[in-house]
């Protein structure tokens, strides 16, 4: 069975060694995605509902480079630290899968690699073998 690897900018993809995503066969795992913009830096810190939007962008991109769409997405993890800002997770992550909602999970935790980053997302996908 093939393997298939994207990658994105990400500073820590090299530092710690991983990939933004992996294509086994029909199924695709995002990795933990952080809202980081072009340059490496936290996207709009302070922002929920932004950072949750620019997660989501970063992923449905890795999707495209494994030949998926945010519609195969069958699982979503949202890791969050402030859970009382729910709503505004929650909303953003909505506008991407009103029409095809996964499975999905959000927890709170104490803080992540940057301490100007509200969320990070993982994404599961079950699509077509190509």
């Amino acid at each position: 069975m093939a393997i298939k690897r994207t990658f994105s900018s990400a500073p820590w993809e090299k530092k710690i060694g991983f990939c933004r995503a992996i294509r086994v066969g029909d199924h695709i795992y995002v990795t933990g995605t952080a809202p980081i913009d072009d340059d490496g830096n936290t996207f709009a810190p302070g922002d929920a509902y932004a950072q949750t939007r620019r997660c989501i962008e970063i992923i449905s991109k890795a999707l495209a480079d494994l030949d998926a769409t945010l519609a195969d997405v069958v699982r979503t993890r949202m890791f969050v630290t402030d859970i009382s800002r729910w709503q505004e997770f929650g909303r953003a992550h909505g506008e991407f899968f009103a029409d095809h909602p996964p499975a999905t999970t959000m927890v709170e935790i104490k803080s992540l690699i940057s301490p100007d980053m509200l969320i990070e997302i993982e994404a599961d996908a079950v699509c077509q073998d190509s």
